[in-house]
């Protein structure tokens, strides 16, 4: 039921546990970090509605409920509560009425018409004088607070029925079971005692004065410019203080003829209402007559009452001032009695939640570290006043161990410092003025800093802070990228993030100092295999003019076989990674990267030319140089037209010392590095 009048976005409810900490009687839930409305625990004050920071939370409203019996063309009476005369702006309370029979109404009643059989019914309980204290119920917010957590006191209830119902009670006696009735005030609990069973069908809707505000202004009415249509009952009188604090006794002490033993004395606000239960219920308190109320100011001042533009204290001077203090007439009221019963029953409605065990609390506490009792520091921040009692809150599962904000705190942190600590990468994080906000320890294995030192400095007297820069400038990461500092002989890589929340950035750098060192190795390796392979061909070049003449071509494969060989090493080695970009390396002989050049002292100025040395049996053995399968050995045809064209020095060719028969030096020939001849062929260029 309670969860039907109030209710949780829960997406706007952001675990603050503010209507936790003011739920005097704790009747709200949290579940999953979303408060929930206990219904069977929540004496429907409000205060929760009104003190949320988020506006998390809904009220039930009946108004197109009351449009719609108005469309269906129901008899519609309103019950307007009192309290309008210090919340509705108008001239003359006949505005009032006049107003609200522009939107369709049939009538507009006075509550105050029940407040004044309610004041009669109190008169002949002091009068008979059995019940040793007296409690007023026109409060059914204050008559929950009873009937679920106090029901010891309820035979203190006075067991009269509130002046809602029983106006409601004498409108459908005097116009008909068929007439609805809708109540009009500041009151949330008036939806839920409507409801009530014990008087079911005696108020059908309740309306506050947000509501219809809301309509009138929906249907361009002004009430200080409506028609005067004063009120037509009789007369309530000194009824009407029944909003204001002391309304309920003033009634009384003006309608008894004579002293009662009886004293009297009003509360009100939440806080003191349970301070008085708690009192009675020690026995403290005998012999009074005591009116109660649960909003502090009386019902001026209810939740649904905007307390920016309402003084209750100006309210209650003008309407304690503008009231007759007169009791009703009796005679008018005389008739009504022989036909409605305004009595009611009180009823224990008290949760039975399961009590947990001494060892049980102990153990809820060890979750949040309160091993000993000085632990426990009772700060109230989860919405419970004392550690103990949020134990027992979590035992009967209304909150949650995570509700514990100083252990949450002091956990974070912990983790947070167990991070920053224990992790092998270094942790940075830098404010958008280059301060060091966050340093991890391991920081200072690389930098030389300790955490202490390191947030006391600016980023630039650490590192270059270009990147971090960049990272503030654009709001855009960075992933993985290399970046060495020489001065730390440090290689990373670097993950840099923007938190748009904190306006900081976060990074981490891994260390990859090492990798890069067994990249350069694997790479200073391969260079010493490529020397070695050029060492081969050097030597072979050497052997080569000695035998060019009788080897032809062969040699000129071979060395383009190394040639690739070492090439291919190289462009592998490419792949290894290193950060410091491709390694340069002066190889006698061979500039890396370049393509094929002349060898130093191979290369000659002779022309090509030669004679056709043909191919031999076992060219492909020779001597120191290991065997080489399948090359296949040719000479150039002697062709002047290929002399000439050898002296263009075409791309792509290697001049390995070749001879010309009619002239210049012998023993020399050309050979292209480009175009292998393939074994068992004749002739090539």
């Amino acid at each position: 039921m309670g969860m039907e009048i109030i209710d949780f976005k829960a997406t706007k409810c952001k675990h603050c546990y503010k209507c936790v900490r003011y739920c005097g009687v704790k009747a709200i839930q949290v579940k999953d970090e979303r408060a929930v409305i206990m219904p069977d625990k929540c004496i429907l004050c409000g205060h929760c509605l009104k003190i949320c920071p988020q506006s998390a939370k809904t009220l039930k409203s009946d108004l197109n409920m009351v449009r719609g019996f108005l469309r269906e063309g129901m008899r519609v009476v309103v019950s307007i509560a009192p309290s309008y005369m210090g919340l509705l702006k108008y001239k003359t309370i006949g505005q009032v009425r006049g107003a609200l029979l522009r939107l369709g109404f049939e009538d507009v009643r006075e509550t105050s018409e029940g407040a004044a059989f309610v004041t009669a019914e109190y008169a002949k309980l002091l009068a008979e004088h059995k019940m040793e204290n007296i409690i007023t119920t026109c409060c059914p917010s204050a008559n929950d607070l009873v009937e679920i957590y106090y029901p010891q006191l309820i035979p203190y209830l006075a067991p009269v029925v509130s002046p809602m119902i029983a106006h409601g009670k004498l409108l459908k006696e005097e116009l008909g079971r068929d007439v609805k009735v809708v109540f009009l005030g500041p009151c949330i609990a008036k939806k839920k005692e409507a409801m009530d069973l014990r008087h079911e069908g005696y108020i059908d809707a309740v309306l506050n004065f947000n509501d219809i505000n809301k309509w009138l202004e929906e249907e361009d009415i002004v009430i200080g410019d409506c028609e005067d249509r004063p009120f037509t009952a009789f007369d309530p009188k000194v009824n009407r203080l029944y909003p204001v604090t002391n309304g309920v006794v003033n009634s009384v002490l003006a309608t008894e003829e004579k002293g009662d033993g009886y004293r009297k004395f009003y509360v009100h606000g939440e806080d003191n209402c349970i301070d008085l239960c708690k009192s009675m219920s020690r026995g403290e308190i005998k012999g009074c007559f005591i009116e109660m109320n649960m909003c502090s100011g009386g019902c001026i001042k209810g939740p649904t009452v905007d307390e920016e533009f309402i003084s209750r204290f100006k309210v209650k001077l003008d309407m304690e001032e503008s009231i007759c203090r007169e009791p009703a007439d009796e005679k008018q009221m005389e008739p009504v009695w022989e036909n409605v019963n305004f009595r009611k029953r009180f009823e224990d409605h008290s949760p039975r939640d399961p009590q947990p065990t001494e060892e049980q609390i102990r153990e809820i506490l060890r979750m949040t570290n309160k091993l000993k009792p000085e632990d426990e520091l009772n700060c109230g921040a989860c919405g419970y006043p004392t550690c103990r009692e949020k134990a027992i809150a979590v035992f009967q599962h209304k909150a949650e161990v995570s509700m514990c904000i100083p252990f949450m705190h002091e956990k974070a942190e912990s983790m947070a410092n167990l991070v920053m600590e224990t992790s092998p990468n270094i942790v940075l994080i830098v404010g958008d003025d280059m301060r060091i906000m966050e340093y991890s320890d391991v920081g200072e294995k690389y930098f030389g800093r300790t955490r202490s030192q390191a947030l006391q400095m600016y980023l630039y007297e650490l590192i270059d802070p270009v990147n971090f820069q960049w990272v503030f400038d654009t709001h855009q990461n960075i992933h993985g990228k290399r970046v060495n500092y020489p001065e730390y002989n440090l290689s990373t890589l670097q993950n840099i993030v923007y938190i748009e929340k904190e306006n900081a950035v976060l990074a981490t750098f891994i260390d990859i100092t090492r990798e890069e060192e067994l990249a350069k190795e694997e790479y200073e390796r391969k260079l010493e295999t490529i020397d070695l392979a050029q060492k081969v061909i050097h030597k072979q070049m050497m052997v080569a003019q000695e035998i060019a003449g009788l080897l032809g071509e062969t040699t000129a494969e071979t060395k383009t076989t190394l040639t690739k060989l070492c090439h291919s090493l190289l462009e592998d080695g490419s792949d290894a990674g290193y950060a410091g970009g491709e390694l340069e390396r002066e190889i006698p002989g061979v500039q890396l990267g370049s393509g094929a050049v002349p060898l130093k002292g191979v290369m000659t100025a002779g022309a090509p030319g030669g004679a056709g040395a043909g191919q031999m049996p076992g060219a492909g053995q020779m001597p120191g140089a290991g065997q080489i399968p399948g090359v296949g050995l040719t000479s150039g045809d002697g062709n002047p037209a290929d002399n000439a064209g050898e002296q263009k020095k075409p791309t792509g060719y290697v001049h390995i010392g070749s001879a010309k028969t009619g002239g210049g030096k012998s023993g020399y020939v050309h050979l292209s590095n480009v175009v292998l001849k393939k074994p068992g062929g004749s002739g090539g260029k």
